[in-house]
């Protein structure tokens, strides 16, 4: 229910109402007169500004107690957006509010004291009856707590600024160093792929020769036999040094491909048994692998878990005492896990041995032990063992043995079973008048006459053979060869150039090509298995990995050309 007041009611409440205004301390009031001479100054204004109203009423104006700079810039802005002259003082103030224009504005306001406030004020005009402009209320609130955040806030964004910039100059150099570094890696991966070459091509005479050498009839002597094998020892601990380097530069480098799939552990176990088992005999190591209770599988790269476990198995072997044990061992890990493990009966390792085993070329004080090594094997098992998503550790007690154990991620049994071997088993040596032929593009005399050897060791291949790609092309047209066996560094033409003449001639696409190249990297074999050689085979050359290769050429040869194999 509303109350009407009487009329001299509301004259007591607008009393109140003036009196509360005047006595307010949260805002300044101040009114002037026409002419800009201060009429009213409230309670808040005497306490902003440390005069007493009597100090001022009657005595100055607004700009008297104002930051003249600040009058005379704002003078000098609504000139220019009037078009006019304005002068520097209390016009500059009432400017806007004189021509009904509302106007809030921030000004610095002068203490009697001499200290200063930012202020916001608000201007109004005052009109008598008929509309006439008789004075000016400039309503102020202290502003210096918002100007104290704006300040920090201020401050908080030059400082985001800065870090935002030294951040950008830090990505800039960052980028720089990984650009560098990615052109060193290059570099590096370069330089290796060409050392590996210029290596790989006289170790190829080296093996190649003593193998044919090693299986002369009638046999060498014992002496001979003697400083075959030496020979042999040499050029593949040679071998496997340029392997274990290029596969420590590789991985660091970030370019190791793993091909994962799932497989089984026991055909793993079973291909190491026969790789592994001649060096143990030879030493009296008992080798012992797990008679497994059920199948296990895990998803892994097949190559690479075969190489993860003959490093651990031949240091097992090569660091154990004589007539000791080497015992593998296979059950579930962690969630998810299969857990490998192979223990030997070593002199065990001391815990600072443990420490520094997986450290790039740290051979643990063995530098000038017996047995060769490069101290790189360890951390390539390590970093391929990582990268299939498994995890290497080991234990070990000074007197008593090692235990080195590998965990990989466990699968389920695939549905389809690895390729059997059986392809890659000698062809039945054939008579004399169904000779293949093979035909040989190499311009190296050493591999050349090596190759001859070797085919003079097949009663079922004749050797054609080349000096350069081009003649080769000539004679592989000529002569339709049931296989080509190619170099890929040739001159003239290189090997994959002579590889797609031959591709798209139709009378010489069906003949399978094999490369034979000490171009060994990864990338090397993936780049030649993409071009579409048949096989890609690495300098040195393994004598039954060749024959094989050989055999499996010939059959695919005779299938698709009808020449008996």
């Amino acid at each position: 229910m509303n109350t009407v007041l009487p009329p001299e009611g509301n004259a007591l409440k607008a009393d109140a109402l003036q009196s509360a205004i005047h006595n307010s301390a949260t805002f300044s009031s101040i009114a002037t007169d026409a002419h800009g001479v201060i009429q009213i100054f409230n309670v808040g204004a005497e306490r902003m500004l440390g005069y007493s109203a009597a100090e001022v009423v009657n005595q100055i104006t607004p700009a008297g107690i104002s930051d003249a700079q600040e009058i005379i810039a704002r003078a000098a802005a609504l000139s220019l957006e009037a078009g006019m002259t304005i002068q520097p003082g209390f016009e500059a103030l009432v400017f806007k509010a004189s021509r009904g224009i509302e106007d809030i504005y921030e000004l610095t306001y002068i203490r009697k004291d001499g200290s200063r406030f930012p202020a916001i004020v608000s201007v109004s005009p005052l009109r008598d009856a008929h509309e006439k402009i008789i004075g000016y209320l400039l309503m102020g609130t202290d502003n210096t707590a918002r100007k104290r955040v704006e300040a920090e806030q201020s401050l908080l964004d030059q400082r985001l600024r800065q870090q935002q910039l030294a951040l950008q100059e830090t990505n800039v150099a960052l980028e720089a160093a990984r650009a560098a570094a990615e052109k060193a890696n290059h570099a590096k991966s370069d330089f290796l792929s060409s050392m590996s070459h210029e290596l790989r091509t006289p170790l190829n005479a080296v093996l190649g020769f003593a193998q044919l050498l090693a299986s002369e009839k009638p046999p060498p002597s014992v002496s001979q036999q003697r400083s075959l094998d030496q020979i042999l020892k040499g050029g593949w601990y040679l071998l496997q040094l340029i392997n274990e380097i290029l596969d420590l530069a590789m991985i660091e480098s970030g370019k190791v491909t793993m091909s994962q799939e799932s497989m089984g552990l026991a055909e793993v176990f079973k291909d190491c048994q026969a790789m592994i088992g001649p060096l143990a005999d030879k030493r009296g190591i008992h080798l012992v692998f797990p008679t497994l209770s059920r199948r296990f599988f895990v998803h892994a790269d097949r190559t690479r878990v075969k190489q993860v476990m003959i490093n651990l198995l031949s240091n097992a072997v090569k660091y154990n005492r004589r007539g000791g044990t080497v015992e593998v061992g296979c059950e579930e890990g962690h969630e998810g896990m299969v857990r490998i493990s192979v223990t030997d009966s070593g002199a065990g390792l001391s815990p600072e041995q443990v420490d520094k085993l997986f450290q790039p070329f740290n051979r643990l004080g063995q530098e000038d032990g017996a047995e060769e090594g490069t101290g790189i094997g360890l951390v390539v098992t390590k970093q391929l063992t990582e990268l299939m998503g498994g995890s290497i550790g080991v234990q070990s007690s000074e007197g008593v043995g090692t235990t080195f154990w590998i965990e990989l991620v466990a699968s389920d049994e695939p549905t389809l079973e690895p390729m059997a071997l059986d392809a890659l088993l000698p062809a039945e040596t054939q008579d004399a008048a169904s000779l293949a032929t093979l035909l040989y593009i190499e311009d190296n005399p050493a591999n050349l006459a090596l190759v001859e050897q070797l085919i003079l060791r097949r009663s079922d291949l004749k050797l054609l053979t080349a000096i350069d790609g081009h003649t080769g092309i000539q004679l592989a047209q000529t002569y339709q060869p049931d296989m080509i066996l190619m170099d890929i560094n040739l001159p003239g033409i290189s090997g994959y150039g002579c590889l797609k003449i031959l591709q798209d001639n139709p009378a010489t696409a069906h003949i399978p090509v094999l490369a034979l190249s000490a171009n060994a990297m990864p990338r090397d074999i993936e780049k030649g298995m993409a071009a579409g050689f048949f096989r890609y085979l690495t300098k040195p050359i393994n004598v039954v990995e060749f024959m094989s290769a050989l055999d499996v050429a010939l059959e695919f040869s005779a299938a698709h050309t009808g020449v008996p194999s």
